[in-house]
């Protein structure tokens, strides 16, 4: 099977223990993620965000269901002032670590996968905010950052 692109879903940022969290979702149904495994990988989010650091308190996650019976959530925090911190969940996917094939079972990841080519383009435009918001500037633009997404679309095909 070729290659395909899938959809992006960029839903409004949350708060979560004290950080905003940027919100990639990333599927082939156009329905959306099923909200039962939504719900299931946001009720671990918090135990994937590291301490605080003293870094304007700041991360985006992807979320993706795989074509499979496979959900990843990958968290990304800024720490350091210019660090990504990375921490993952997996549900779904035994070869991982998962103890079945509920994508709604989300356990953290041991592994140093930090995404999937679907997973990836986010990372990229983060940065870029980053940048652009938080550290060019005199002073950082929080609010400039959080409001700084991808559009919703595709994960790729971005010229």
């Amino acid at each position: 099977m070729a290659f395909t692109e899938k959809l992006l879903r960029v839903p409004s940022p949350i708060e979560v223990a004290g950080r905003h969290v940027k919100r990639y979702h990333v599927t082939a149904d156009p329905a959306g993620i099923d909200p039962a495994v939504e719900r299931a990988a946001y009720a671990l989010l918090p135990a994937l965000l590291p301490e605080p650091d003293g870094t304007p308190p700041a991360a985006f996650v992807v979320l993706h269901r795989g074509g499979d019976d496979g959900a990843y959530l990958n968290v990304y925090s800024w720490a350091w002032d210019n660090v990504l911190h990375f921490a993952g969940a997996a549900a779904g996917q035994p070869v991982l670590g998962c103890p079945d094939s509920d994508p709604t079972r989300f356990v953290r990841l041991d592994r140093s996968l930090i995404g999937c080519v679907w997973e990836l383009p986010p990372i990229l435009h983060e940065r870029d905010a980053w940048v652009w918001h938080m550290l060019a500037p005199d002073r950082p633009d929080l609010a400039g950052y959080l409001a700084d997404s991808l559009p919703e679309g595709t994960t790729g095909d971005r010229a």
